[in-house]
């Protein structure tokens, strides 16, 4: 059973860091820095998931990939959202074809 909780409780604590001394926490000194350092640091993550799925080791994907799914949720709470912002859109998209879904969002551009 997939546990959404824990993005959930992970989105939570992001947010309660919002104010919190940089000192003290990693996602603080993120939030502190601003949305370059955040936005540098998802793709550095992304380049090493990438990295990570060329070579093909399952548990080296499976780590980067909660990396950039941190990362992103951290990007998220700077932004005043959270990951039930992206679960929504998930679900608005959930039985839609991808080819139609990106037609949509290119006329409504």
């Amino acid at each position: 059973m997939i546990d959404y909780e824990v993005l959930q409780r992970i989105s939570e604590t992001l947010t309660s860091r919002r104010n919190a001394d940089p000192s003290s926490s990693y996602t603080a000194q993120l939030l502190a820095k601003g949305p370059d350092s955040i936005l540098k640091k998802i793709g550095e993550e992304t380049a090493e998931l990438i990295m990570a799925g060329k070579e093909g080791n399952r548990l080296h994907i499976v780590r980067e990939s909660a990396d950039v799914l941190f990362h992103m949720m951290v990007l998220l709470v700077h932004a005043g959202l959270s990951i039930d912002d992206v679960l929504v859109e998930m679900r608005r998209r959930e039985g839609i074809s991808g080819i139609e879904e990106k037609k949509a969002r290119t006329v409504s551009k």
